[in-house]
């Protein structure tokens, strides 16, 4: 792929790469970094993409794994430190991105790929590298805790 058509197909995927960056690490800041991280990688790696069509999934892939090395990497630091027990105290979180942040990482990614990203099940399929029906099984498991999880916070006070 040229540089300048990887530039042109990077810029127009963008927002999308940004909001999936955004729901998995919880932080603007941390989500620009992500994106900017992937791109830079993805522009690297360009020539190594055997299948143009799919350099919208390929590309996801790579943020995805930006981003789980950003979240082992936050892991290791707050393993490191003592955390003050009032820390989230004032924090209020949209019920959804709360909800969908508790998920188990592995519902958690195809919820974020398939309805905050966009793609489609064949999409998430080739970008998680797992057959289309685990993706739909765990679609559906996830949305199941989800219901369950938001249906809890609308009964407390």
């Amino acid at each position: 792929m040229e540089e300048l058509e990887f530039a042109r197909r990077a810029e127009a995927w963008k927002p999308k790469l940004y909001r999936t960056a955004l729901l998995y690490l919880g932080s603007e800041a941390l989500a620009i970094d992500a994106v900017d991280e992937a791109i830079y990688k993805g522009f690297l790696a360009r020539k190594k993409l055997r299948q143009p069509e799919y350099f919208t999934t390929w590309l996801t892939r790579i943020l995805m794994n930006v981003c789980n090395q950003e979240l082992r990497r936050q892991k290791r630091e707050t393993a490191t430190e003592e955390l003050p027990e009032t820390a989230r105290e004032d924090f209020d979180p949209l019920p959804l991105r709360d909800a969908v942040e508790r998920l188990p990482e592995e519902l958690r990614t195809v919820i974020v790929l398939r309805y905050f990203t966009g793609l489609t099940l064949a999409e998430t399929a080739r970008t998680l590298d797992i057959p289309p029906g685990t993706v739909s099984t765990r679609q559906r498991r996830a949305l199941a805790l989800l219901r369950l999880d938001l249906e809890e916070k609308e009964e407390e006070p």
